[in-house]
């Protein structure tokens, strides 16, 4: 996380002079995903252990989180006992930064606000794009003209580059194991440890 400080601000903000309409992270009238066909991540999903490590956060917190709608995963949800929630990579970025968000201190309704915004965007804008807020509102900047005008108001804010989050994720979920949402098929980790780490659990031959 970037920034020069902590949120403060215990009301709403206006948006910034002369910024363009979708400044302040807006909730959408819909849920939608952007962009053609699926592609290989697209195609991959996550059980809750998995989304749980590469997120940072604990399974309380992510059933919370589902049965409160705040966060739910977008290809399998939970029907009855027995049913494993499925999360995308998508899902899985938005809860590390909602962690992030609320270790900050950010309200609940502007996170519940982030969120929307950022499931509904095409997945290839989110890498370039960081998250300010102070504290009341969350912005999303995508040039350092957006940013600049933003700290020049002088209030406290902190950042998130969502490319960062994005890392980090990546790196994990490569590890992690996942499932084929077409067939169902559980895929391990592509690293060269985890497959030396199976190899020692299959034992000499």
């Amino acid at each position: 996380m970037t920034g020069n400080g902590e949120g403060t601000a215990a009301g709403g903000i206006s948006p910034l002079p002369g910024a363009p309409p979708r400044q302040p992270l807006r909730a959408p009238d819909a849920l939608q995903y952007h962009g053609g066909g699926p592609t290989a991540r697209e195609r991959l999903g996550y059980r809750g252990p998995s989304a749980c490590t590469a997120a940072g956060i604990t399974y309380r917190q992510l059933d919370y989180w589902a049965r409160t709608q705040l966060v739910q995963p977008s290809i399998r949800p939970a029907h009855g006992s027995g049913t494993q929630r499925l999360y995308s990579f998508q899902d899985i970025l938005v809860l590390k930064i909602v962690k992030r968000l609320l270790d900050a201190g950010v309200s609940l309704q502007s996170i519940r606000t982030a969120v929307r915004a950022l499931r509904s965007a095409d997945l290839t804008e989110l890498a370039g794009l960081t998250l300010m807020s102070d504290g009341a509102t969350v912005y999303r900047c995508e040039s350092p003209e957006e940013l600049a005008e933003l700290l020049r108001g002088g209030r406290g804010v902190f950042g998130i580059a969502v490319g960062a989050v994005w890392g980090d994720v990546e790196a994990a979920l490569s590890r992690l194991q996942a499932e084929r949402v077409d067939t169902g098929e559980v895929v391990t980790g592509g690293h060269p440890s985890d497959e030396l780490a199976r190899r020692r659990q299959r034992g000499p031959r």
